[in-house]
């Protein structure tokens, strides 16, 4: 009798729906969210903050309509969103144009709205919305000519342009990103995409060479690989390899005239300053020193959640948003950092599963989306608090305050659930 009531009690049935959602990604998921507010708590925690206004709260709390949405999410079949696209990229340029004539500005960009007594970010939901068009555009037409790919680089040049001018440069490069993985999986040449980015190191190679000679000969031997790569890979080897070092020379040059005569000097230094953080140690250099100092203090297993020097006597500015690996490595010490690594190593090869075994080209670009917006934010959020990559703004995903970037994380990840709970099943 015990065992058919049992029975009759059984979650199975409302568990039915989510049966085949990826458990380990939700479990990471969770996990990296949870250990977040326990770290905003910690680099909060002698800050004096009045009712609601209590970051820590306001993640989980967020976090919690996240999972919702996740939940609800990977219900929903993803493969509707196909006949949508248009739609759903209007409205993402429509947003990012409401921000730039009626947002407000922060910290020298303006990328919010205020809505309710909230301030939105519109660019971070704007990252989903590039994902879907771009998986829907390449997953129709994949970028295995030079057509289909430029079709998706001017596809993706509005929403990117958009954020670009706010300005938002850590945001821009989450585009690039994200345009750069989902081409490379929908089979754009290697070459084509080394070609695609080429400008970007030349501006900048070129922009340091107007102050440093070695610079200058880095850039040079750059205009011959791109050559080589153009002369590769393009179909009209002679004309391509002499288009590429042109636009790469243009680059360069722009590149220096904006480095001398638009960016200032504070700002100069801010992209610099990684590289030698103690030429200006109460200036640029400051977050970069007390951050490797706070990482370096955890040692081994750290100094234990809530007892760090450096977090709780509050020296590295906004650590509880940029800079939130700092208390990961001096609370929780290196094998702290190894785990949360671990975590996103997880989150990523979970990703990188769904993104296989999808049913469809659709589905797995979306997977891919996510995985490179997930990948990349990572990479530099990390090599920026160690000092090895310069400080953009970009924010850990899960673990980094921010409920515009949070709620983005998750309904990235529940469109990916999406496609593992839809997708199809080999039946004998």
């Amino acid at each position: 009798m015990a065992s058919r009531s049992f029975r009759r009690f059984s979650l199975q049935p409302f568990l039915a729906p989510w049966k085949d959602m990826d458990r380990w990604l939700l479990g990471a998921t969770l996990g990296l969210t949870f250990l977040g507010g326990l770290l905003i708590r910690s680099t909060q925690l002698h800050t004096e903050v009045i009712g609601f206004e209590v970051s820590w709260l306001q993640h989980w709390l967020t976090g919690g309509i996240g999972l919702l949405l996740l939940l609800l999410l990977s219900r929903f079949r993803y493969d509707r969103l196909q006949q949508w696209p248009w739609i759903i990229y209007i409205i993402t340029n429509v947003s990012l144009l409401a921000v730039k004539f009626g947002g407000t500005s922060a910290l020298g960009a303006r990328s919010w709205i205020s809505v309710g007594g909230f301030n939105i970010q519109p660019s971070e939901f704007a990252k989903i919305g590039v994902i879907v068009v771009l998986a829907a555009v390449l997953g129709a037409e994949e970028a295995a000519t030079i057509p289909a790919l430029i079709r998706a680089l001017v596809i993706l040049g509005l929403p990117w342009g958009l954020v670009f001018i706010q300005p938002d440069l850590g945001t821009s490069l989450v585009f690039g990103a994200i345009a750069l993985g989902m081409l490379y999986w929908a089979n754009a040449k290697p070459g084509w995409l080394i070609l695609m980015l080429s400008p970007l190191p030349s501006a900048i190679i070129y922009g340091f060479g107007s102050e440093k000679a070695t610079f200058f000969s880095l850039w040079f031997i750059w205009l011959i690989f791109i050559g080589v790569i153009a002369w590769k890979s393009l179909p009209w080897p002679r004309f391509g390899a002499f288009g590429a070092v042109v636009l790469n020379s243009i680059a360069g040059t722009m590149g220096q005239w904006s480095w001398t005569n638009i960016l200032k000097e504070h700002q100069r230094a801010r992209l610099t300053s990684f590289l030698d953080p103690n030429q200006d140690p109460l200036g640029s250099g400051y977050h970069l020193i007390q951050s490797s100092i706070a990482i370096g203090s955890g040692k081994l297993w750290g100094r234990g959640l809530n007892q760090g020097s450096q977090t709780q006597l509050e020296f590295i500015p906004e650590q509880h948003t940029d800079f939130i690996f700092s208390a990961v490595g001096e609370e929780l010490g290196f094998i702290g950092g190894i785990l949360v690594l671990l975590i996103y190593w997880l989150i990523c090869l979970r990703l990188l599963i769904i993104a296989q075994n999808a049913k469809d080209n659709f589905g797995s670009l979306i997977a891919i989306g996510v995985l490179s917006m997930i990948v990349f934010q990572t990479i530099i959020n990390i090599g920026m608090t160690i000092g090895v990559s310069p400080v953009t703004g970009i924010p850990l995903p899960l673990l980094s305050y921010g409920r515009s970037a949070l709620l983005t994380n998750f309904i990235g990840l529940g469109l990916a659930e999406s496609v593992a709970n839809h997708r199809q099943r080999f039946k004998f």
